[in-house]
C-alpha cells in the first residue's frame, strides 16, 4: 500500500472516531417544573386580585442545565384549555372579552444551574387606559426550557378579580 493510501485511512479513522458522540452526552430529558414546594404559587384554582401583587414561586429542575423561562397570563372566557392539572375548578359562564388582562414576559436563568427556584414579584394591574380589566377566569401558562431545546409546560386555571 502507498504511505498516502495508508495516511488517508489512518486520517479518515481518527476524524471518525473523534466526530462521533456518545450517546451519554446526549440530553433527551425535558426540565421539570415544580410546584409543589413549599410556597409555591400560583396553584390550579387559585385567585389573584387586579391592583395588586403576588409572590410567583416554581422549582425548574433540569438533568443538564436550564435555560430560559417564560410567564403568560391571558383570558378564558371562551372556555379553551391549556391545563396539565388533574383538579376542575369552578369556571364562569362563556363570554366576550371587553378588556382582557394579557401579561407575557420571558426570563434567563443564570448560567450553569441545574436547579433554580424562580421567586418573583408580579403585580397586577386595576386597568389600563381603557378601564377597568375584565374579572374572570384566566391561564397561567408557565413554560421552562433547558438549553438544548426541550420544554415543559404548567397550565394553571386561575380566576383574576376586583376587590
Amino acid at each position: 500500500m502507498k504511505a498516502s493510501n495508508i495516511l488517508f485511512i489512518v486520517t479518515l479513522l481518527v476524524v471518525v472516531l473523534y466526530s462521533c458522540k456518545k450517546d451519554d452526552d446526549i440530553d433527551t430529558e425535558k426540565p421539570d417544573i415544580d410546584l409543589t414546594i413549599p410556597g409555591a404559587f400560583p396553584a390550579n384554582c387559585d385567585t389573584m386580585y387586579f391592583g395588586e401583587s403576588f409572590n410567583f414561586n416554581a422549582l425548574f429542575k433540569d438533568n443538564y442545565e436550564l435555560g430560559s423561562f417564560s410567564i403568560d397570563i391571558h383570558n378564558n372566557f371562551d372556555g379553551h384549555s391549556h391545563s396539565t392539572e388533574i383538579t376542575q375548578c369552578e369556571s364562569d359562564p362563556e363570554k366576550d372579552p371587553v378588556n382582557p388582562y394579557v401579561f407575557i414576559d420571558d426570563y434567563d436563568i443564570p448560567v450553569g444551574l441545574k436547579e433554580y427556584n424562580a421567586v418573583m414579584s408580579i403585580s397586577i394591574p386595576a386597568g389600563n387606559t381603557d378601564g377597568l380589566y375584565d374579572e374572570g377566569d384566566y391561564h397561567f401558562f408557565i413554560s421552562l426550557t433547558d438549553k438544548e431545546g426541550w420544554s415543559a409546560q404548567k397550565g394553571l386555571n386561575i380566576k383574576l378579580l376586583h376587590r
